[in-house]
This record gives C-alpha cells, sequence and structure tokens, in this order.
C-alpha cells in the first residue's frame, strides 16, 4: 500500500475541520474586524462624508456642479468656519440646500459636521486674493436696485446680456425659476467669488483694473433680488369650466 490515499485523506480532514471552526465563529455571533458594518453615524471620514452628502450638488472634490464649487478659493476666503457651518448645520430656507445636523432634522452628527468643515478648509489656498481686500462676506446695509442697475450695465452686461437674460457668453439671470432657488446671500456670494467652474470672474474680473466695490456688489444683488418673482413656475392652465362630452360632472 503506498501512502497517496493517507496524505490525501489527511488533507480532507484539514478542510473540513477548517470550515467546521469558520461556521462555529459564524454562528457564534464573532466576526472579523474587516466584516463588522460602521453605523452611518460613526462615519468620520471627510471623503466619505462629503461623497454621500455633498457631491451630488457641488461636485467631487467640490469643483461644482448644479451648485457652485465649495473648492473655490476666494469663496473660501471670504467665508469663515462659522458661516460654512452654520450652512451646512442649518441649510438654506427657500433653497435646495438643506439642513445636515441632526439638531436641525438632517442625518449628521457634530463630530461629522465638524469633519466637513475641516476637508472643505482644506481646500483653502493662502494667495487667493494676491493681497487684495475683498468685499465682505455679508451686507453691511441694503443695496439699491436703480444703482444696481447701472452697475449691472457696467460688470455684468458684457456676458448676460443687456437686460440679464442671457448673452453670447452666459445664460440668463433674471429667470424667475433662477432668482427663486437662491437667496439674496448666494447671488452676493457669487458675484464676489465668482463660479471658476462656469468661466464667471470674482469680483475683480469683470472690468479689467475696475473691481467692483461693496456697495456696488449690493446694489446688483438689489436689482437682481427686485426681479425675483413671487409665484415662480410656469402656473398651470385653468381647467375648462365646460365637462368633455360624455363626461359627468
Amino acid at each position: 500500500m503506498t501512502p497517496r490515499p493517507i496524505l490525501v485523506t489527511l488533507d480532507i480532514v484539514v478542510l473540513v475541520a477548517f470550515f467546521a471552526c469558520a461556521a462555529c465563529s459564524s454562528s457564534s455571533g464573532v466576526r472579523r474586524p474587516e466584516l463588522a458594518v460602521v453605523p452611518p453615524s460613526e462615519i468620520a471620514d471627510f471623503n466619505a462624508l462629503y461623497e454621500r452628502n455633498c457631491a451630488g450638488c457641488h461636485g467631487m472634490n467640490g469643483k461644482g456642479a448644479a451648485a457652485m464649487a465649495l473648492a473655490n478659493p476666494v469663496f473660501l476666503a471670504i467665508a469663515d468656519d462659522t458661516v460654512i457651518r452654520r450652512i451646512a448645520s442649518n441649510g438654506v430656507s427657500g433653497t435646495p440646500m438643506p439642513a445636515f445636523a441632526q439638531s436641525a432634522g438632517g442625518m449628521l452628527t457634530e463630530k461629522q459636521i465638524d469633519a466637513l468643515i475641516t476637508g472643505i478648509r482644506s481646500w483653502a489656498k493662502p494667495n487667493a486674493l494676491d493681497g487684495q481686500t475683498p468685499p465682505p462676506y455679508i451686507a453691511s446695509g441694503p443695496g439699491d436696485s436703480k444703482r444696481g442697475a447701472e452697475a449691472y450695465r457696467t460688470y455684468c452686461s458684457s456676458c448676460h446680456g443687456a437686460n440679464g437674460r442671457g448673452g453670447s457668453k452666459a445664460s440668463s439671470i433674471v429667470s424667475g425659476s433662477y432668482l427663486a432657488l437662491v437667496s439674496d446671500q448666494q447671488l452676493r456670494t457669487i458675484v464676489i467669488a465668482g463660479r471658476p467652474e462656469l468661466d464667471a470672474p470674482d469680483w475683480r474680473g469683470d472690468v479689467e483694473g475696475r473691481p467692483m466695490s461693496a456697495q456696488e456688489i449690493s446694489d446688483v444683488v438689489a436689482w437682481l433680488s427686485s426681479q425675483r418673482p413671487n409665484h415662480p413656475g410656469q402656473p398651470y392652465p385653468n381647467a375648462s369650466a365646460t365637462p368633455a362630452k360624455g363626461g359627468s360632472r
């Protein structure tokens, strides 16, 4: 008799013992660490949090999409951590920006909000302003829509058209549907920081050598805001009072 059948038999015994131990560990509730599921409230990785909660609107890596780029260095230069925390936590009422903090009805813990703020802040660039002082993020007073119309013609009409309804370089910014989705603060932020992902310049780049003043920005925002409709969108047509033939009331 040769030893080969004995070796094969031993191999089978070893395999059976291995799978038996694995089944025993599984049935007893013991899990290997790599198979454990992390509860959503304990996810602290910035990339995972951003991809799940922010990238759908603000684009991968903060580069912008339907909403403005969060990695815009000018935006990060004018918006401090308090601003970013407030927006991320509480959202922006009347716009598509929802509240993410649990304290405001969202799904994220304070620790996760902290991770988002730290990660977004990591996209900032120290020399984004080239030593210039930007207009304040929040306006110091109300703007004037009449002056805003003139400021618009000076700084914005070459791209957005004479009446703001769109030109050869950019789309309409007086559309009722658009204005219904953005707050006055969002309009101000865009005028100051621009939208580089759409080739829209910041407050320094509309007219060469002539950056917009803080008051001119407030005035342009006032002019845009004055065109926001009370009831945006296309209304449904009124139903006919006369029923169709063969129909019943």
